[in-house]
């Protein structure tokens, strides 16, 4: 069945038809298999709804709105502006900028794709006068939009955090510390590349300019203020905070900066409700058909076949982390955590595993595989946005990976890269 199912669906995805499509109708391969009568299928329509019926999936097209509404208006160029009068004078300032600015946006956007559109859209023509070759910069902007994917509030994190039942708020806090681990180690590569290359320094901004950067970014900063301070001052849950975040970007952008009218804000809203409807398409199709897996118990015969049961904890999350890095290279993301997740659960309760620790792994991996070729997503973006050739995109991604990768086994092996400040602010 399990083979049936695979071949119906990479032959949809080589036909061009769009993932949810292929998850889908694997499904119903799936039911008319077992059951042999596709009046059955009233089964996955239930598993359907009630995959996208948990209150936290709110959260995800209340952040995507918030993110849309600032990348319209002013406040993404005035995060960036920020950061780029504080390290523009050092070797290699604007590319350090451009990795800071990604996790700042990160901090309100959540999303690797909007990342990519808000940061890579202003710094890559400023780079790129600055010295910088296109496949540095290329690469940069789309790998420094994994950040976006670990620092709170992360969309990964939530669909993660409701599959398999943790707390979102602890996976949040957990993505802080490789997040901000990645952004060192990018900027050390960056102060390299750009001493190596002779790539020539910006004149040092003066005091007065910074402090009138850091003035007009008070307001954008109060997002991370907002979603962080206020849930874990228990102030509101962090569907509550995504709700707040969208009223707050309204405030900024349409009454202080007064970038937006009503008649942007329509686009705006009608462009998050287009993509939302995928996301959430492609959340019920994840939940129907890991619930196919689940009834023929294909995970148990598949981790049985790997011989999963039998390995050590950090053997768990080598497999892990190798099954959630190959899948995101190829599919979506959240498909990927909505097919594995169910499939890896047994195993991580069984060797005592951390949830929170696996989760903000399974998030790095998902960050990481949407940056690789062959199909990560995040390519495909800036392929798009940039009007650049594939070839082109990928051609400086290795180190970045490389640096990925390495967090990714040190997280392994020194798990309180991720857990030190969930432990901290959750008295563990």
């Amino acid at each position: 069945m399990a083979l049936t199912m695979f071949l119906v669906m990479v032959v949809l995805l080589l036909l061009g038809f769009p993932m949810m499509i292929p998850l889908i109708a694997g499904a119903l391969v799936g039911v008319m298999v077992m059951f042999g009568d596709i009046s059955k299928a009233e089964f996955m329509i239930q598993q359907m709804l009630g995959g996208i019926r948990p209150a936290s999936l709110i959260a995800v097209p209340m952040f995507m709105l918030a993110a849309d509404i600032m990348t319209r208006g002013h406040s993404a160029d005035r995060l960036i502006d920020m950061v780029m009068v504080f390290v523009r004078h050092i070797k290699g300032g604007l590319a350090v900028s451009t990795s800071a600015a990604c996790a700042l946006f990160g901090a309100v956007s959540g999303s690797t794709q909007a990342t990519v559109v808000a940061v890579g859209g202003p710094l890559r023509p400023r780079m790129l006068k600055g010295g910088y070759k296109d496949s540095f910069v290329l690469a940069l902007i789309v790998n420094s939009s994994d950040i976006a994917f670990l620092i709170p509030p992360s969309i990964g994190m939530i669909i993660y955090g409701v599959v398999s039942k943790s707390s979102i708020p602890e996976l949040f806090v957990a993505g802080i510390g490789p997040g901000l681990l990645i952004l060192v180690l990018f900027s050390i590569y960056s102060m390299i590349y750009a001493t190596m290359n002779g790539v020539p320094t910006e004149p040092a901004a003066s005091w007065r300019e910074r402090a009138t950067a850091v003035k007009r970014a008070l307001w954008p900063l109060g997002f991370p203020l907002i979603i962080i301070g206020g849930i874990f001052g228990g102030l509101f849950s962090p569907t509550e905070a995504a709700a707040v975040s969208v009223l707050y970007a309204l405030f900024l952008e349409a009454v202080i900066f007064r970038s937006i009218t009503i008649r942007d804000f329509y686009s705006i809203a009608k462009s998050t409700g287009m993509v939302t409807a995928v996301v959430f398409i492609l959340v019920g199709a994840g939940a129907a058909f890991a619930w196919i897996l689940s009834f023929a118990q294909i995970p148990q015969q598949l981790l049985g076949a790997i011989g999963i049961t039998e390995m050590s904890a950090t053997g768990v999350l080598f497999v892990i982390s190798a099954s959630f890095f190959i899948g995101c290279m190829f599919v979506d993301p959240i498909v990927v955590i909505l097919i594995l997740v169910p499939i890896f659960a047994p195993v991580i309760k069984s060797t005592g595993l951390d949830p929170i620790l696996v989760g903000t792994l399974i998030t790095l991996q998902a960050a990481i595989g949407s940056a690789t070729p062959p199909f990560g997503c995040d390519i495909f973006t800036a392929v798009a946005v940039f009007k650049q050739p594939y070839v082109k995109v990928i051609k400086g991604t290795p180190p970045f990976i490389f640096i990925l990768l390495s967090v990714s086994i040190l997280m392994i092996y020194f798990p309180q890269i991720a857990l030190f400040l969930r432990d901290i602010a959750f008295d563990k």
